[in-house]
């Protein structure tokens, strides 16, 4: 079994910045740096989409919503990967999830709220 646990949503103004952290426990505790880590997020009323992705050997990838705003890292001695949000715009309020690929299936945090409004 895998666990994860997201923190750092919040309440936050249009152009500010929030970052947010999920730490992984588990089955994949000794071998977390071999697994890419994602971020998604959904929205209400919308279908969940892929965030941002970060590979076992560091590389990115964004969705075209936040490139340039949004910035995925990880630290694998922390089993712990972080999504920097800058730029923050309304249309980037949702619920905000880690995701691994791990052992044919796909694992899950609970979620983070985060709203950005004035």
């Amino acid at each position: 079994q895998v666990q994860l646990v997201e923190s750092g949503g919040g309440l936050v103004q249009p152009g500010g910045s929030l970052r947010l952290s999920c730490a992984a426990s588990g089955s994949i505790s000794g071998i977390f740096s071999i697994y890419p880590m994602n971020w998604y997020r959904q929205a209400p009323g919308k279908e969940r989409e892929l965030v941002a992705v970060i590979s076992s050997g560091g590389g990115t990838n964004y969705a075209d919503s936040v490139k340039g705003r949004f910035a995925i890292s990880r630290d694998n001695a922390k089993k712990t990967v972080y999504l920097q949000m800058n730029s923050l715009k309304p249309e980037d309020t949702a619920v905000y999830y880690c995701n691994v690929p791990y052992n044919g299936r796909h694992y899950w945090g609970q979620g983070t709220q985060v709203t950005v409004s004035s």
